[in-house]
């Protein structure tokens, strides 16, 4: 028995709309977390899996079907916070599944290489990584690219040799915390002043040294250039690799003190191409154009130019830190162009850098300054000085004008100074 009209009308809607409201109630409901597992599946053999083969044949399907909703989930709402394209979500979700798919020990944290080992597939390795590290599924095992350069360069060199530049190495990374206290350097630091010292330890390798104690004054100045910046430069990595290891107590003395070190041979700036700057200027491309434009312009540095946030140009200029640049109607015009293209082709993302293309548009970091380079069709510090020399040229040389105008310094303005040309020369770009 049945109340009369109980599944017509207002009945089914009724019904229908509280069973969509328990659907929603459910799903705002916090999830509980998950965490890996602490345990361990031995396996008898540790074969390479060649995952480029799931292309012609299935992967097999996730052992554990909780974690694999629940990371669906942390990956839905990633996608949501970073204005990601459905697309990479999609493909973010296919490979969390392959992975959970070939583990060993459900459950268990994922290493990085086992998702690196993926980049011969069609998914999105830096977006796995993300969405695995924020839930805490993420085992990094990768040795970092520093590591496996100082290895490469250092592989010819005694044992005792590479024990020392090992000490270094590790202090000039990590700093130290114990005195002589520390802190931590750029990667790219220590490439350069390993880069300058090698040469010299290269050849007292070759002369039998065997040990950095070993060096002496004499064997210092025996490796050295004569003059100029190849002398600057290799005292300068010898000098940071004798002055931590005599501060740590791993060499007796310091055998680079004392010696003199000439002042490097500063570059000439050179002009660039006219038809080069024109073609970039009025490029079909948006992002090439406004790039041009800015440092064509306003000589913008190119750690200036990716740091650029959308909130940086507003009231008709652009604001950097200490400068406030009034923009003139061809860079105006450039920039319109530029983000119109922007919130059309990447209208949900939640990248703030002015600067982003298919890959930065899925995070919230900067695009690198190869990526501009390649982009403007040349190099931007070139651009730069080349707009810096036209203003120099334009007024004679005057120094005071080019320090108020690009931020320089008075040093910095005399080399362009050095290399100011005759008037006329750059009366093509007119």
């Amino acid at each position: 028995m049945f109340f009369a009209d109980m599944f017509t009308g207002l009945g089914v809607r009724a019904a229908r709309t509280a069973r969509i409201q328990r659907r929603r109630l459910w799903a705002a409901q916090p999830k509980p977390s998950r965490t890996p597992v602490n345990h361990q599946q031995l396996v008898a053999l540790t074969l390479r899996r060649e995952v480029h083969l799931g292309k012609y044949s299935r992967f097999p399907a996730p052992r554990d079907s909780e974690l694999a909703s629940y990371l669906d989930d942390h990956v839905t709402e990633h996608a949501r916070n970073h204005g990601w394209d459905t697309r990479v979500a999609t493909r973010t979700r296919a490979g969390l599944h392959i992975l959970l798919g070939l583990q060993d020990t459900p459950g268990a944290a994922i290493n990085a290489s086992e998702v690196t080992a993926l980049s011969t597939l069609d998914v999105p390795v830096r977006r796995i990584l993300e969405v695995l590290a924020i839930t805490g599924f993420l085992n990094d095992d990768r040795v970092p690219t520093i590591e496996r350069w100082f290895t490469a360069k250092t592989a010819t060199l005694p044992a005792d040799m590479v024990t020392g530049l090992r000490i270094w190495f590790d202090v000039m990374k990590d700093g130290s915390t114990v005195p002589p206290r520390s802190r931590p350097r750029a990667g790219k630091t220590i490439r350069l002043k390993l880069r300058w010292a090698l040469p010299a330890l290269l050849a007292w390798a070759d002369s039998g040294h065997e040990h950095l104690r070993e060096i002496t004054r004499e064997d210092v100045l025996a490796v050295l250039p004569a003059s100029g910046t190849p002398r600057h430069t290799m005292l300068q990595g010898l000098r940071s690799i004798m002055g931590a290891l005599k501060a740590h107590k791993v060499v007796f003395i310091n055998p680079t003190t004392r010696i003199r070190a000439d002042k490097p041979s500063d570059r000439v700036p050179l002009p660039q191409p006219v038809e080069q700057i024109r073609a970039a200027l009025f490029s079909p491309d948006p992002a090439q154009a406004v790039i041009a434009a800015l440092v064509g312009f306003y000589a913008l540095q190119p750690h200036q130019l990716r740091a650029l946030q959308l909130t940086d140009i507003h009231d008709g200029r652009l604001h950097l830190p200490g400068r406030s640049i009034p923009m003139a109607t061809p860079v105006r015009e450039r920039l319109h162009d530029y983000l119109e293209h922007r919130s059309q082709r990447w209208p949900h993302t939640a990248n703030q850098h002015l600067f982003i293309h298919y890959n930065s548009a899925n995070h919230l970091g900067p695009v690198r300054i190869e990526w501009l380079t390649q982009r403007l069709g040349m190099s931007a510090q070139a651009l730069r000085e080349d707009r810096i020399l036209y203003e120099l040229n334009e007024t004679g040389g005057d120094i005071r004008r080019l320090c108020d105008l690009f931020g320089l310094s008075v040093e910095g303005a005399l080399r362009y100074s050095a290399a100011l040309d005759p008037p006329g020369t750059y009366d093509d770009l007119d």
